[in-house]
């Protein structure tokens, strides 16, 4: 059970060296503090708000804690009072061992804005241990011939206190042969040598037992004994001596196992047993007998297990050479170890920033810490990242580095960095660690979003269905989340008469174009507006784009004529001379389409006829004229159905009626219509066969005379300057003021005018009259007519 409590106290021991060595290389900015081990958990030690100056607010907004190196939290801070409190019980000795002073390191953190204060709490020892022997019972053989004076080294008693709590003093109990001495180690501890006061007789006295007494200076002291028993041997006169008192080694950490230390010899100039020598380890510790093993017949010592610097420097340890008769002689073993860069630095992240806003001026990233057990240049470290980064590695408190941005990040050109933190000691062979971190970066709505297309031209067909979709436009945002998130609206028109919000509309999530009613290519065949895309950031961002809709004909209008007109009660007559030769101009059918492009492209056709083969329409321009000659067998009425069709898909059309007469000459009387004529056959009565006869005897009487005055005065007019007025005067009545000349080839040309007379009576007295536009003075004079007569353009829109 003993055994077992010095194994525990020296695993502690070294994880505490371990530990203490680890932060030996930190520097203090606070305390340093102090605690007695064994405090209660939540014991105050300090206010570290009035330390550093600071306020209790602004301790808890700074975000302040506690960084303790290892992997148990000793302290706690309170951040609502800025007390440093006990969070566990210390207990020193498992914290340090035998080192003192007891130093704890610790550093306070303060993350808004990143700040590193170190600091070191020192923990006190108390005599809570009392010194404890390793051995149940020390047996001493010493000659019966021993001079007074001679001393006998006895084990000492180990005491985990440190200071004066440690083992101060040793007693044996009275006796009139031997007093006990405290004498002093190279390390420090003290050890007791039993001394001869008195010669022993072994005939007198063969055994003798003593009780020794271990003291330490605590108030008040605690104690251990143990038994020493002597037993009084016959005569050996000499002692084994070694050839050094002091055996130095150095060997390096990494030698392997059961390299051979060193060997010691001692020697007897005894003959027989009493010069035979064996060598054993005097009063060795736990750790000393799994490290190393002496050979009891050569005195060679050899490594038990691989040495670590990291964990012990050095061994101490006696050797004791024992003859034959039970002398004995010692001799001490310092065996240092030799440090070897085995141990790549360690990095420890103590505060890391993720993600970071770009656009950020120099920002803390991380902190971190480098440690490397190893000395001298194996524990010097080198620290660096990647150089194509945009990051800084700035030395901060020893041992500790802080991680900050070099320029601002833009997250649409990089969002994510994976930071190598490398560490490499001076060491040889040089050893590195690497340690990766992943640092992001958060969006800023920095970005406005961005059309795909500075304008949009969209094409829509008339008569659209309403909520039709006409098209689409688009944005992207190069942001992220809702910095990203396009919402679309139509903007004002800058024209204040387009009713824009009646036209069209936006879906505000995808931009998606409706047309709101159905538009009419004939009153709208273009407008224009603007579109804006804005995210949802803080502020929000946003940009414009140009959209024009153009408006595409259909075929939904069919051609109308504009002449002859077929609205009016009386409908026009067209006359034609009998002595018209094949292809002359009769009249001209105009009509106009409201649609565009080849919808509004008008063809003409002739559908009927009164005298199939008389006439024909020339399918482009409207133009009635005659096909052949007349002949005295032509009927003198005429009637024409002329169909117009545009070109449209489907095609429309509109139809017209054409009155034709003929007549021998212009002077011949206008005679009513087919439908007039119709008209007052179905009026009248039916009268007896002689009424019928009689009036078409007078008839054609009337009409002959007529004719024979119209010859006359027309000769008459011919030779008297027809030729300088162009025209000729008739009597007023039911007859056109204003004749054509009609000789030549009967032709007109394509550009011609039309003139309309209408009289006054009851009947149907329209005439039509077709005049050339040659270039001659006739025809200037007639342009001027037509140009001094309003009424001709108005009738047909010239």
């Amino acid at each position: 059970m003993e055994m077992g409590w010095m194994h525990s106290w020296r695993q502690r021991q070294v994880l505490v060296f371990f530990v203490l060595l680890s932060m030996s290389g930190a520097s203090a900015e606070l305390g340093p503090y102090s605690v007695v081990e064994e405090t209660e958990r939540g014991s105050f030690v300090t206010n570290l708000g009035k330390d550093l100056g600071l306020g209790l607010t602004e301790m808890f907004t700074r975000a302040a804690r506690i960084i303790s190196q290892g992997s148990k939290e000793h302290l706690q801070l309170k951040v609502q009072t800025g007390d440093l409190l006990i969070n566990e019980k210390l207990d020193r000795e498992e914290l340090c061992g035998q080192t003192e002073p007891c130093l704890l390191y610790f550093q306070v953190l303060m993350e808004k804005p990143l700040e590193i204060f170190q600091a070191e709490l020192r923990v006190k020892d108390i005599n809570d241990h009392s010194p404890v022997f390793t051995e149940r019972e020390m047996i001493l053989k010493i000659p019966e011939n021993s001079l007074p004076g001679i001393s006998f080294p006895l084990s000492n008693a180990l005491d985990l206190d440190v200071g004066s709590n440690n083992v101060q003093n040793y007693k044996i109990s009275p006796n009139s042969h031997f007093r006990v001495l405290t004498r002093n180690r190279n390390d420090g501890r003290k050890y007791p040598e039993l001394v001869l006061d008195k010669e022993l007789d072994r005939e007198e006295e063969q055994e003798i037992s003593l009780t020794l007494t271990a003291l330490d200076g605590g108030s008040p002291p605690r104690y251990g004994t143990v038994q020493v028993h002597i037993e009084v041997i016959d005569s050996n006169d000499n002692a084994p001596e070694f050839e050094q008192s002091l055996y130095k080694v150095h060997i390096p950490e990494n030698s392997p196992v059961g390299s051979l230390v060193v060997t010691v010899s001692a020697s007897d100039v005894d003959s027989g047993v009493y010069g035979k020598i064996s060598y054993t380890f005097f009063q060795p510790s736990e750790d000393i007998s799994k490290t190393l093993e002496v050979n009891p017949m050569t005195g060679e010592i050899r490594l038990r297990k691989q040495v670590d610097f990291e964990t012990v420097l050095s061994y101490e340890v006696d050797i004791k050479a024992t003859d034959g008769g039970g002398l004995s002689g010692k001799c001490t073993l310092l065996l240092q170890i030799v440090d070897v860069n085995d141990n790549p630095p360690e990095v420890t992240i103590s505060a890391l920033t993720s993600p970071i806003p770009e656009n950020s001026p120099e920002t803390m990233v991380a902190v971190f810490s480098v440690s490397d057990p190893d000395s001298g240049d194996n524990g010097k470290t080198i620290s660096s990242i990647q150089d194509d980064l945009p990051f800084l590695l700035k030395p901060s408190v020893k041992n500790f580095y802080s991680l900050v941005t070099r320029r601002a990040l833009d997250r649409e050109e990089r969002a994510e960095y994976n930071i190598t933190i490398t560490v490499t000691d001076m060491g040889t062979p040089r050893l590195k660690t690497q340690h990766n971190i992943t640092v992001l970066v958060s969006d800023v709505n920095d970005n406005a979003p961005a059309f795909t297309q500075a304008s949009y031209t969209l094409r829509v067909r008339e008569n659209n269905s309403p909520a039709l979709h006409i098209g689409t436009v688009s944005a992207t945002d190069t942001d992220a989340g809702a910095n990203a998130q396009v919402t679309y609206s139509l903007l004002p028109p800058a024209d204040p008469h387009v009713p824009l919000a009646s036209l069209v509309s936006i879906n505000a999530d995808n931009g998606h174009l409706f047309a709101l009613r159905s538009l009419d290519y004939e009153a709208l065949r273009a407008f224009e507006f603007r579109v804006g895309a804005a995210d949802r950031g803080s502020p929000p961002l946003s940009s414009q784009a140009l959209v024009r809709v153009l408006v595409e004909d259909d075929n939904d209008n069919a051609p109308f004529v504009l002449y002859p007109l077929q609205n009016t009660s009386a409908p026009c007559t067209e006359l034609l001379p009998r002595a018209a030769e094949p292809g002359y101009l009769v009249t001209k059918v105009v009509a106009v389409d409201g649609d565009a492009g080849q919808n509004a492209w008008l063809s003409y056709q002739l559908l009927k006829a009164t005298e199939p083969g008389l006439f024909g329409v020339w399918a482009h321009n409207g133009e009635v004229r005659t096909a052949r000659p007349l002949s005295e067998r032509d009927a003198a009425r005429h009637r024409l159905l002329v169909l117009v069709k545009d070109n449209g898909e489907p095609p429309l059309s509109a139809s017209v009626t054409l009155h034709v007469l003929l007549v021998d000459g212009f002077s011949q009387p206008h005679l009513p219509p087919p439908e007039a004529e119709a008209e007052a056959a179905a009026a009248a009565p039916a009268d007896p066969l002689t009424v019928y006869l009689v009036v078409a005897l007078a008839s054609v009487s009337s009409l002959f005379l007529f004719s024979v005055l119209v010859f006359v005065a027309v000769r008459l007019c011919g030779r008297g300057g027809a030729a300088r007025a162009g025209r000729c005067s008739v009597p007023e009545g039911p007859f056109p003021g204003h004749l054509v000349d009609v000789s030549g080839t009967g032709t007109l040309s394509h550009s011609y005018q039309y003139q309309v007379r209408l009289s006054g009576g009851t009947g149907t007295s329209e005439f039509k009259f077709l005049k050339p536009t040659i270039p001659n003075l006739e025809s200037q004079s007639t342009g001027r007519e037509i140009e001094e007569n309003p009424s001709f353009r108005n009738s047909f829109g010239i």
